[in-house]
């Protein structure tokens, strides 16, 4: 059975998880905790590039993050759906990985395979965990949490948390030019829209740093989940109101 890990982020294509969590990603590892990326298509219907061409350059940005592992779950791009027989694929991987926070798509999405993604990945997240669920291999296990980002969303909600990537952000870039197939030249890309002629580098920067501001740092990245984030108590509040 593979080692659990911490966190596993469930993205529809290869380059999503880079470019929507990428900073959170090699924080979580800094501070020690396990990472795997779970990819659910090849991006075989995208413009640019090829499935091959992705596969390397997500292997390559895995290690840059430092995850502990990248896998695919080949399902079809451009047609995920949170059909049952998608779920009972993504919950026999969820039992095979075993994490404890899952993190994905917002529940809407320019692309019909983020939206889709976002469903899929709750409703596996539970199937996972039902002992006597049918054709699902692996031993029952149902994540703890499951998180949604939410960076570059339009009309998005209020951040449940934020997590100050500071110290990772010129690694969550290094991470995102291994995807020279997609993003070279780029304005914009996924659910970044392009700011006129601005490289799309520079649209992401502007836009972590709008997010870092929210918590009084130079760069964040926004999640937002179902349940209330729990503190110890009224003085471990940690952003400043003025």
């Amino acid at each position: 059975m593979t080692e659990p890990v911490d966190i596993l982020a469930v993205f529809a294509h290869p380059d999503d998880a880079e470019l929507l969590v990428g900073g959170s990603l090699a924080a979580a590892v800094d501070q020690g905790e396990s990472v795997g990326i779970l990819d659910l298509t090849a991006g075989e219907t995208g413009s640019r590039g090829t499935p091959e061409l992705r596969e390397r350059e997500a292997a390559q940005a895995a290690r840059v993050l430092g995850a502990r592992f990248r896998e695919n779950a080949l399902l079809p791009d451009g047609e995920l759906a949170n059909t049952l027989p998608m779920r009972r694929r993504v919950a026999g991987l969820l039992r095979q990985f075993r994490p404890r926070i899952v993190v994905t798509h917002w529940l809407e999405g320019r692309h019909p395979d983020h939206r889709e993604a976002a469903a899929l990945v709750v409703d596996a997240s539970f199937l996972a965990g039902l002992r006597n669920a049918r054709d699902v291999p692996g031993d029952p296990h149902r994540p703890f949490k499951v998180v949604h980002a939410l960076t570059f969303r339009e009309q998005a909600p209020n951040p449940t948390f934020l997590v100050d990537i500071s110290e990772q952000v010129e690694r969550r870039f290094e991470a995102m030019r291994c995807f020279a197939s997609q993003w070279d030249g780029a304005t914009g890309a996924g659910e970044v829209h392009a700011g006129g002629s601005r490289p799309l580098e520079e649209q992401v920067r502007a836009q972590l740093a709008h997010y870092g501001s929210l918590i009084r740092v130079p760069y964040a990245e926004p999640f937002w989940t179902r349940e209330a984030v729990k503190l110890p108590s009224l003085g471990s509040l940690a952003v400043s109101t003025f």
